[in-house]
């Protein structure tokens, strides 16, 4: 299993990507850095060339993105521009295929929540119909979409987990799959057992202490804890997980939550 951390909840720089964090994980001993692929689309390409350099030259990989789809980028509802949507995705795409990133998360609650008045039957299959779409246009570059349930305050549709994994299983694409949150399932109060039906589906998960959506440090912290990642070893789970949290010391929060990966998610315990 591979540890990583996501830039973008503790971007500082005026990028807004993460990058910044990229030489202290190396340090710290991370496995990968993720990073917001809505901001480094939207980059101008010779600011995107060095943060591709600097990724490069810090010895680790952006393994994974999220952030997939900037906020403006309607993806639902009567205004939605496929034309300017195809030329997001060859701009993403391909940038995350420069990366070297492998899986890339499609979470984007507010370009996919639906508007008022529109109907949610006809939102998600506009939301099939993308992804569809995406996983057609990622299989060019060997790229896993991880569909991500979002919880209500941040998304209207695609909440459940189980509501993801029908997604994954109605758009019926081997790389597109799907994503699990300790944050949201904890959020949307459901049972972290729920993950045991996800067997075969789940290609990436974010983890985040509830209380404040800080960095997990000690297995005591959450009742829930411990179901989360025994389901995750009860499939057999061997993927990547990213601590995707706020911090306020970020050097000591991202060495105790590495501990604490090391420690809970290891085939030990």
């Amino acid at each position: 299993m591979r540890f990583g951390c996501c830039g973008s909840m503790v971007a500082v720089e005026s990028d807004k990507t993460g990058v910044e964090i990229v030489e202290k994980l190396k340090e710290i001993g991370y496995d990968y850095i993720e990073l917001s692929l809505a901001h480094l689309s939207l980059l101008p390409e010779d600011a995107f060339l060095k943060i591709k350099e600097r990724v490069k030259a810090s010895g680790l990989r952006c393994e994974a993105c999220n952030n997939f789809f900037p906020p403006d980028l309607r993806l639902t509802g009567d205004h939605v521009d496929m034309e300017k949507i195809k030329r997001y995705l060859e701009t993403a795409l391909s940038r995350a295929w420069e990366l070297g990133v492998e899986v890339i998360v499609f979470g984007s609650g507010p370009a996919k929540s639906f508007p008022e008045g529109f109907s949610k039957e006809k939102a998600w299959k506009q939301i099939v119909d993308l992804s569809k779409l995406i996983g057609g246009m990622a299989e060019d570059y060997n790229i896993t979409i991880a569909i991500e349930p979002l919880r209500r305050e941040e998304c209207n549709i695609i909440n459940r987990t189980l509501e993801g994994l029908e997604l994954a299983k109605e758009v019926e694409r081997d790389n597109v799959k799907l994503l699990v949150d300790f944050y949201h399932i904890r959020s949307e109060g459901e049972d972290p057992n729920i993950i045991k039906n996800c067997r075969g589906y789940i290609r990436h998960v974010h983890f985040a202490r509830f209380e404040g959506r800080t960095f997990p440090k000690r297995i005591e912290e959450d009742e829930n804890y411990l179901p989360f990642i025994n389901s995750l070893k009860e499939i057999n789970y061997q993927d990547r997980v990213s601590v995707e949290a706020y911090s306020k010391d970020f050097y000591k929060d991202a060495t105790a939550t590495l501990q604490f990966f090391r420690m809970y998610f290891g085939p030990s315990n």
